[in-house]
């Protein structure tokens, strides 16, 4: 009885190995499809050269990674190469394309907060398409909010959104340009570097919704004014 028994304990373990093997090996190859398009995602995040045949080759390969395991995290990598790609301007493609992959990017977005919401670069990428693909609206400001809350401190975050935040301010209610208030003081006391304030700066217009943000906040006037001569200087 011994025996039999010892025999159906291996036959149901080394049953419950394959099924083990045979459910985890599309998250494996997803994995490995995914490894394809690393070198890509790198050299978007640091700005290195690029050419467009490996953008397409990295999304092909994100491509057969979400086909093979469609979770919340593949939409979300997906979804920063097609917006990286589509928003850099040394990739020669054509115009079309390039809505084209911001769209896929808007898309992933959506699908991939769906599920997994608590991720505030990924509601910036998607307040920052939005501004893009359809212009400056109240739309952009539920995302763009959503990001302050998630990612209020990474350092990355802080020129794009302040973009956004410029072009999005004509739609913003007083309770909202006061929460936007709050935190751009924030930031601009932690900042180690405050000239990203001025690098976004590219109208008069720009330069007074950010002073007006900065009100109240000792010596922001004055500092940012020499900021932005410095930098026009450059």
């Amino acid at each position: 009885m011994s025996i039999l028994s010892n025999w159906l304990m291996r036959a149901l373990l080394g049953g419950g190995g394959a099924c083990l093997l045979f459910l985890s090996w599309p998250v494996a190859r997803a994995a490995w499809e995914a490894q394809k398009a690393d070198a890509v995602m790198m050299a978007l995040r640091t700005g290195h050269p690029i050419d467009a045949s490996e953008v397409r080759a990295g999304i092909a390969a994100l491509d057969r990674a979400v086909a093979l395991d469609a979770g919340a995290g593949r939409y979300l990598d997906r979804s920063e190469l097609l917006g990286g790609a589509g928003l850099a301007s040394s990739l020669e493609v054509s115009a079309a394309e390039r809505t084209a992959w911001q769209r896929r990017a808007r898309d992933d977005l959506e699908k991939g907060l769906a599920a997994a919401p608590a991720r505030g670069v990924a509601w910036l990428r998607l307040a920052a398409l939005t501004d893009v693909l359809d212009g400056a609206s109240r739309g952009v400001l539920p995302p763009l909010l959503l990001s302050i809350e998630d990612a209020a401190l990474i350092p990355e975050t802080w020129a794009p959104r302040l973009r956004v935040i410029l072009d999005c301010w004509p739609y913003m209610s007083d309770a909202q340009k006061e929460r936007i208030a709050a935190y751009m003081r924030q930031t601009w006391r932690v900042a180690a570097d405050r000239r990203i304030f001025a690098w976004e700066i590219h109208s008069p217009v720009d330069e007074l919704i950010v002073r007006y943000f900065l009100r109240g906040e000792p010596g922001a006037q004055e500092e940012l004014a020499k900021l932005i001569t410095d930098t026009r200087r450059r």
